[in-house]
């Protein structure tokens, strides 16, 4: 992991590219370089463990959140939204899925075009038997914080999920009416 590494890339970087770009708000540009290190960390972590299962995290995903749905089953939009991936990329999730018989597919009666995705009792099976493999990595993952720093993340991060969704709404709003300044032109 490159962990280490990536952090001391950004310190170093950081001062350069204020001078270079003085009109770049700083302190977000290097959040938003924090957030994506600690996911590509996340992602290095956690690629030889899924590897081992026989999974890939977003497959392992779909399962635990069928396993846990009423009746095992959500609709492909549902589980896109949930799992935070495209409708595209969770098509292919469900192919694999499907295709491995730890899903399986059918369309909605009365609505041809919506289809629902259900756990099988393999798909079940295969979740389930992920858990001990998974189980030390998650704790081992989150060691270096205390019990009340993983509380303040967990806070933190759902904080910054309402901030860009805020954020994109108001980069909507400018888009359709123009400035922030300009609103009351368009009332």
């Amino acid at each position: 992991m490159r962990g280490m590494r990536r952090l001391i890339a950004i310190k170093l970087s950081t001062a350069p590219m204020e001078r270079a770009l003085p009109d770049l708000p700083m302190v977000e540009t290097v959040l938003v370089r924090l957030v994506r290190s600690a996911a590509a960390e996340m992602t290095e972590f956690f690629e030889p463990v899924f590897r081992e299962i026989g999974l890939s995290e977003n497959a392992f995903h779909v399962l635990c959140l069928l396993l846990a749905a009423e009746g095992g089953q959500l609709s492909p939009s549902d589980l896109s939204d949930l799992v935070g991936t495209s409708r595209a990329n969770m098509t292919k999730i469900i192919e694999s899925l499907v295709a491995s018989r730890y899903a399986s597919r059918r369309e909605v009666k009365h609505d041809g075009r919506r289809q629902v995705i259900a756990i099988t009792e393999s798909g079940k099976a295969a979740a389930l038997a992920a858990v001990p493999t998974l189980s030390r990595p998650l704790k081992m993952a989150f060691s270096g914080l205390t019990t009340e720093e993983m509380t303040q993340l967990d806070t933190l991060l759902r904080k910054v999920v309402v901030s860009f969704e805020n954020g994109t709404l108001e980069l909507d709003a400018t888009t359709v009416f123009g400035s922030p300044a300009n609103e009351g032109d368009h009332g």
